[in-house]
């Protein structure tokens, strides 16, 4: 059954069946060929995978990050970011990162950050000399570091499998994401000078102030969602519902870019978008159920430790089997699918769940840079109007110092444990 489970599974995927369809039907085909289960069930479990509190977040960051973005929050963020390092060589490009890695505190979605800001600035850095591949792959690498910098969805989908805190992961997300941001600024400092770029215009303190007066409602934002989080105000849905009405009042009556004509529009759009992520959760959360009551996720954790029991060689079993995910999932169904299988390996790993976590979230946000599920890249390609292969290429380097990243927090903990810790003794 195991194999009829995933074969099936590889198969319709090879087919290039829809993700959320080819986990359905292959969970659908093991309960029917083994014929002592009521098909019922299925639908029982669908509906189970959705009806969960802390996914309602899901749809309202949705909305939160489409008012934002047309609000004119983005454009504003961005204008903060240049006056912060638009002095550096090539400063386009480490604009596009910390204008990311500000939205990515509002969105909690890694594609709509790459949208969001891209949007603006891939054009912005083509017209500047820079080619339409690493403008894109800029803007990838950047959009993807949203899901470890919260608010992140796919924490919010962990949480939810594991029952861990999701206040601790999104407190745990805090330094990977900023250390991953400043390897990418590194990353874009290093390709400019190697070019001979020269810096776009100085620094001033002036246009800093100036920017951060214009940008304060738009980074209220981050502040209210992780503030109100972290110090126990409100859970991670309550704080997508903030976040939704703060978005709303600044685009309406400060910013006064959104028009009442707009919002049906914009709202439509994000309620399609998380119907795609939670359909995928449904789904999945079947094909999960069906593995737990054979005691597959077992299985395979002990085919791993047969292999090796030690933590560090694990630890890179782990981390390879991630990464390979990555490239063909969906980040939604590559949690649900793989998270059960990791839990059993916790002993043997020697991990805190929380780290796990962070760990897992990193994986699968470098698989947002590599095809051909890279939906970051796909986000990006469009964008700049440029070839999938082009972007490929270019995105090599940025891809290099996320895995150095990766290394990092999975061998010392307490660069993602340590604000958890200090937080919620």
């Amino acid at each position: 059954m195991t194999l009829v489970l995933f074969g099936l599974l590889v198969l319709l995927f090879a087919l290039n069946t829809p993700i959320a369809v080819a986990v359905g039907v292959s969970a659908v085909a093991a309960f029917m060929l083994q014929g002592d289960m009521n098909l019922m069930l299925v639908t029982q479990r669908m509906y189970a995978g959705a009806d969960s509190f802390p996914l309602m977040a899901v749809p309202l960051f949705m909305i939160a990050g489409n008012l934002m973005g047309a609000g004119g929050i983005s454009r504003r963020i961005v204008r903060l970011a240049d006056a912060l390092v638009g002095h550096l060589p090539g400063g386009l490009a480490a604009v596009s990162v910390v204008s990311a890695m500000f939205f990515a505190g509002i969105s909690g979605s890694a594609a709509a950050d790459t949208a969001a800001v891209g949007a603006i600035l891939i054009p912005s850095m083509v017209r500047r000399g820079h080619t339409p591949a690493f403008a894109g792959a800029v803007q990838a690498a950047a959009g993807s570091i949203g899901v470890v910098i919260p608010p992140s969805i796919p924490m919010i989908v962990f949480g939810v499998l594991t029952g861990a805190s999701i206040g601790k992961l999104f407190a745990a997300g805090i330094v990977p994401g900023i250390m991953a941001g400043l390897s990418l600024i590194t990353v874009c400092v290093l390709h400019a000078k190697r070019h001979g770029w020269q810096p776009e215009h100085g620094f001033s303190l002036r246009e800093v102030a100036c920017a951060f007066r214009h940008a304060l409602w738009a980074l209220g934002a981050p502040v209210i969602i992780l503030g109100g989080i972290l110090g126990g105000v409100f859970t991670a849905t309550e704080s997508a519902a903030v976040a939704v009405f703060y978005a709303l009042f600044a685009g309406l009556f400060i910013y006064r870019e959104i028009t009442p004509r707009q919002l049906p529009g914009l709202i439509l759009q994000a309620g399609i978008t998380s119907s795609i992520i939670l359909f995928i959760i449904c789904s999945a959360s079947v094909f999960s159920w069906y593995m737990a009551i054979q005691d597959i996720p077992a299985g395979i954790a002990e085919w791993l430790t047969g292999i090796t029991t030690n933590p560090v060689l694990l630890l890179l079993l782990v981390n390879c089997l991630l990464l390979l995910a990555g490239t063909i999932l969906e980040t939604t169904a590559a949690l649900i699918l793989f998270v059960p299988v990791l839990l059993p390996l916790l002993p043997a790993l020697g991990l805190d769940v929380i780290h796990l976590g962070i760990i897992v979230v990193m994986n699968l946000a470098i698989g947002m840079l590599t095809p051909p599920m890279g939906v970051c890249l796909i986000v990006s390609c469009s964008i700049a109007s440029t070839r999938l292969e082009s972007i490929t290429r270019a995105i090599l380097p940025f891809l290099l110092a996320l895995i150095v990243n990766l290394a990092l927090v999975c061998l010392f903990p307490q660069i993602a444990l340590v604000v958890p810790d200090m937080l919620f003794k």
